[in-house]
């Protein structure tokens, strides 16, 4: 008979909830023993009912019960925080607010830079949102802009919680400025301290915090962060952060996940030293974007928008969610590999020419991914549709236009889908989450 399993991650999805049953090894590292899958059940009122089929998958196929194991939770299934960021200027401190927010479980709905005028604000009210960030200004710099727009909100009267990640010496007067309207109000280190110096840690680990009170109101929720001594960790923030240890064990990285609606990327690198002296705006070590027009199902219309590819247009009644013909496999093999290429680009460094007085000089924009030595699919459709490898190679072309992976970069894909269960678990184990990837890497070899 099986070993009872000593640590359960559970993932609460948008659509589909997923549980992992680990094993600590001797020499370190985990054993992935067991897992299971259920819809999300969302729409019955309690996401728990979901959770209890995967845990009942998860023991029909492991054949041992569950027991009591040690208990880590990410979910996406509440959706992120809707978020409205607003910094002093944009390509500095709305920028790096915004880096902050995506890799913490914001959904950023709005960026405003500079003083905030009576539009923006009748927009901040339309939106609705789940916190509020307000930034601006290096250290001991600009403050009278930054003010006026924390006066601004303060009179919008939203009961919802505002970080602030602005210049330090606004602390103060701010905190005061909200407690006195009766706000909630949090305080981070400033995202832009000096001139390119980018600080989104503290303001991503903040955000988690409040992410972690947001996601119990999903219907059901609640029972499971009284499971866990580790709150809910967002599911992007499970997957970055799994990336970063993945780095750390084994080299600097790009992950994708291909889903029906977005398509997430995730890179952890310095990038190379040739093109650090042309960078015109700093870049965090781990940066996410999410492309919310490229999913190939739910979003396949617009992937085929972008395309302009007739053929697609023709056959998008073809597409599935779970395609099971060769002819719709293929189909999505298509718009997978169109979704990962128009990430890249979308996620990495331009290259471009600018014209001085003493000539020519090529500066950067964005995130150099020369250094990236793994490229690895996770989730979705990546590792569902046969060809994942071969879609990933297509963008290791090396720096051109864009700054992409070389050719001699390294493709993993994350067939068991462990990757956000490893994240989650690195709360806790970090070390042995390293272990865990370098023995994937053997066992690829």
């Amino acid at each position: 008979m099986p070993a009872e399993i000593e640590i359960l991650t559970i993932e609460v999805g948008s659509t589909i909830t997923k549980v992992n049953g680990f094993n600590l090894l001797p020499e370190g590292g985990f054993d992935h023993v067991a897992q299971g899958f259920a819809p999300t059940s969302i729409a019955q009122g309690d996401v728990g009912i979901g959770v209890d089929q995967a845990k009942a998958d998860l023991e029909a196929r492991y054949g041992h019960p569950i027991g009591t194991p040690e208990t880590f939770v990410n979910s996406s299934a509440a959706g992120g925080l809707r978020m409205t960021v607003h910094g002093l200027t944009y390509s500095m401190t709305a920028r790096a607010a915004r880096e902050a927010a995506l890799g913490a479980g914001g959904i950023v709905k709005m960026v405003t830079a500079g003083a905030l005028d009576e539009f923006e604000l009748d927009e901040i009210r339309a939106t609705h949102p789940n916190i509020i960030l307000l930034a601006g200004g290096v250290d001991f710099g600009e403050k009278s802009i930054v003010l006026r727009n924390a006066e601004a909100i303060a009179s919008l009267g939203l009961s919802v919680p505002v970080v602030y990640a602005g210049n330090i010496a606004l602390r103060k007067p701010i905190h005061h400025l909200f407690q006195s309207a009766g706000l909630e109000i949090l305080i981070a280190d400033n995202v832009f301290p000096d001139v390119d110096v980018l600080n989104v840690e503290p303001l991503r680990h903040l955000i988690h915090e409040v992410f972690n009170r947001h996601i119990i109101h999903a219907p059901g929720m609640a029972r499971f962060a009284d499971l866990t001594h580790w709150g809910i960790l967002p599911t992007p923030g499970a997957v970055l952060r799994g990336a970063e240890l993945f780095a750390e064990a084994m080299g600097d990285c790009l992950v994708f996940d291909v889903g029906g609606a977005t398509t997430d990327v995730h890179s952890v690198t310095e990038g190379a030293m040739e093109w650090a002296s042309k960078m015109v705006e700093p870049e965090p070590r781990a940066k996410r974007t999410v492309e919310g027009d490229l999913g190939v199902f739910v979003n396949a219309r617009n992937i085929v928008d972008l395309a302009g590819n007739s053929d697609w247009e023709e056959r998008l009644a073809e597409v599935q969610a779970m395609p099971a013909t060769e002819r719709e496999r293929e189909l999505t093999r298509a718009l997978c590999t169109f979704a990962v290429q128009t990430g890249a680009k979308r996620h990495a460094g331009v290259v471009t020419d600018l014209y001085t007085a003493t000539g020519r000089k090529q500066i950067v924009k964005g995130k150099d991914l020369s250094a990236v030595k793994w490229v690895i699919g996770t989730g979705g459709a990546l590792t569902r549709i046969e060809g994942g490898a071969e879609i990933l190679k297509t963008i290791c072309t090396g720096p051109g236009k864009h700054l992409l992976p070389v050719p001699e970069s390294r493709i993993l894909l994350d067939r068991d889908y462990r990757f956000s269960a490893l994240g989650t678990l690195a709360q806790a184990y970090p070390e042995d989450v390293k272990a865990t990837f370098r023995r994937w890497v053997e066992q690829e070899r």
